[in-house]
């Protein structure tokens, strides 16, 4: 049976009793084009370790497995287990894993040789699986995946946008993103209430240790966590000034470890002075900041 084709998608459906549930985000891709689109971005080859998440029927995972030399792909769905180990048993290059991703370890997977992503991520909760991969100690160098139309316009806002959070800086802190499709809702079954987008997420490559420069990524320096923890603090109250968010604030940094969080308490005075010093107006407020000011800033406070 063809995946792309309706028709065998209600057919495959009925056969095995299933209903497509809101509350998963299932929506399967149909559309043979917007298949290819996805396959052709993310470009994978012989040697390619991937990871699928939200296996669905398999539309993306057989084609995947076809050329990667490995596909390990995640089903939360256990009435939709029988059916994909029946149906992938053609692929011994392939590993389903029977389970939830929020809870699977993914950096057990990048370990393992795992370096990219192609997934139709489950709608409901796409974001927060997005948020776990970038920020792995280990992050995978390219995701290739199809997201909420609302989704992606965060993903690539610019500074002082209304889109701009987060999401955003997380995502540009580690990775350049590109649109590469808008997909209409009627490429889906069942279709969903609004668009989608097809994104492409490369990680980007580590520059020298100059912080200085707008190449400054945190990864180059022990306070990543600490710009997770600052951002979130800062965008906890986006309307106000960073003067006023900042000035006497504690942030508490998690390094997604066994060891303890870590407290840095900012005084008013380091504060203004690294206002000064990075030529940030106190008056400005977190979302009108960009990315590379934002590294620049973690930087300067963790080493207060």
């Amino acid at each position: 049976m063809k995946l792309t084709r309706i028709s065998d998608v209600h057919a495959i459906l009925a056969e095995w009793n299933i209903r497509p549930q809101k509350s998963l985000g299932q929506n399967f891709l149909i559309d043979a084009n917007i298949l290819g689109i996805m396959l052709d971005t993310a470009g994978i080859t012989i040697g390619d370790e991937v990871l699928e998440i939200g296996t669905g029927l398999g539309v993306l995972t057989e084609p995947l497995a076809r050329v990667a030399r490995r596909v390990v792909t995640v089903e939360k769905d256990p009435r939709l287990w029988p059916f994909l180990k029946g149906r992938l048993k053609a692929f011994p290059n392939v590993e389903l894993i029977c389970g939830d991703m929020m809870k699977v370890d993914h950096e057990v997977l990048f370990r393992s040789g795992i370096s990219k992503v192609v997934a139709n991520l489950p709608y409901s909760v796409g974001s927060a699986i997005l948020v776990n991969l970038i920020q792995a100690e280990t992050p995978p160098v390219q995701l290739t995946v199809t997201l909420q139309q609302e989704v992606a316009a965060r993903l690539t806002a610019k500074p002082g946008h209304k889109d701009f959070g987060l999401l955003t800086l997380w995502t540009q802190l580690r990775y350049d993103v590109a649109i590469r499709k808008t997909v209409s809702p009627t490429c889906f079954y069942p279709a969903p209430g609004v668009s989608s987008t097809i994104l492409n997420l490369v990680r980007q490559e580590r520059p020298t240790n100059d912080c200085s420069s707008d190449n400054c990524q945190a990864d180059d320096y022990p306070a990543r966590h600490f710009f997770y923890a600052l951002t979130k603090f800062a965008f906890a109250h986006r309307r106000k000034q960073l003067k006023t968010i900042l000035c006497d604030a504690t942030i508490i940094a998690h390094s997604g470890q066994a060891d303890l969080p870590t407290e840095t308490h900012l005084t008013t005075e380091d504060v203004l002075a690294v206002f000064q010093k990075l030529g940030i107006d106190p008056r400005t407020r977190p979302e009108d900041l960009s990315v590379a000011t934002w590294r620049r800033l973690a930087k300067a406070l963790s080493a207060r």
